[in-house]
């Protein structure tokens, strides 16, 4: 499928294809997943990359919290997008109907144009709890509704990015430990960058939970990988994760060694599925994935978790 997809997107990407041309490669010669470019995820910066003579029916924007020079996203088929991180979500986590979620993304809901929004807000729309929804600043209002629902039992979400959810813990520490409490990452120039092990250091202390839950994703992609906990992401079936050479980025590294991180999102058929990211991580031999920091002097963004 891979293949099939980079044989589609080199026929109707200009940008996509003439990168892959200046390298050399092309359907004619690639034969195997490991032959397929990344594309710098720097190009959504300067160009329109698209696959598709659709009109976008969405447009995705990166937060850009040390520049004004963000990344856009054309989405040519939001259903697309719709149905992987819905169908993401229920790979991992189960029917979303069954949730209360409870959002914390004050950064996200200032601004037009984020695909983290658009995402919790359709999870939202499809929980049966009417106590689901999006908190801004209002903490103290947060606070009793989550006491309420662990007095209710009720199966709960709490996604908050990194800086909200900290301030949640400093103002209201609280016991938890029936509610899964997920971190999307990134303190917004908010906050000092923590490392995520410090993170979820605070944020286990403060709401005595056994694990914080991760979610990485990004503007670029349509797809999102979770973890549970314990620093390892796992992938939904259409996403891949392989690692760089940092020195050689046409370079592929062993599992186990760090790496520049690149992403195989399949959801990106209109886009482009195959992009190299400025996250560095690690791979493993059964699929899970770590990410342990950014490359030095890029900007660090909203859903790209925390730089070491």
């Amino acid at each position: 499928m891979a293949l099939k997809v980079f044989e589609f997107q080199f026929q109707n990407n200009t940008v996509y294809k003439t990168y892959c041309s200046h390298l050399g490669k092309s359907p004619l010669n690639v034969n195997s997943v490991g032959e397929i470019p990344f594309l710098p995820i720097e190009f959504f910066k300067k160009y329109k990359i698209v696959s598709s003579k659709k009109k976008p029916e969405a447009i995705f924007e990166s937060s850009g919290t040390t520049s004004n020079n963000t990344s856009k996203h054309y989405v040519a088929d939001i259903a697309l997008y719709q149905k992987s991180f819905l169908n993401g979500f229920n790979t991992f986590y189960g029917l979303v109907e069954d949730y209360c979620i409870l959002a914390l993304l004050p950064s996200y809901l200032e601004r037009e144009g984020s695909s983290l929004v658009h995402m919790v807000h359709d999870l939202v729309s499809k929980t049966k709890h009417l106590s689901s929804g999006f908190y801004l600043n209002n903490l103290e209002n947060l606070h009793d509704k989550l006491l309420q629902l662990k007095a209710e039992r009720a199966k709960v979400l709490l996604i908050g990015v990194s800086f909200a959810l900290l301030d949640l813990a400093e103002r209201f520490p609280m016991n938890l430990n029936d509610i899964i409490i997920m971190e999307t990452g990134g303190m917004k120039g908010r906050r000092k960058e923590l490392i995520r092990t410090e993170l979820h250091h605070i944020l286990k202390n403060a709401f005595q939970v056994p694990d914080i839950h991760s979610e990485y994703g990004m503007t670029e992609l349509l797809s999102q990988a979770y973890s549970k906990g314990n620093g390892l992401f796992e992938c939904p079936p259409w996403m891949k994760i392989v690692t760089r050479d940092t020195e050689d980025p046409l370079a592929t590294q062993p599992h186990g060694k760090t790496g520049g991180i690149n992403v195989i999102d399949l959801a990106n058929v209109y886009s482009c599925s195959f992009i190299a990211t400025q996250d560095l991580g690690k791979t493993y031999t059964n699929g899970t994935f770590e990410v342990l920091g950014r490359f030095d002097h890029s900007d660090v963004r909203g859903c790209n978790l925390m730089a070491l």
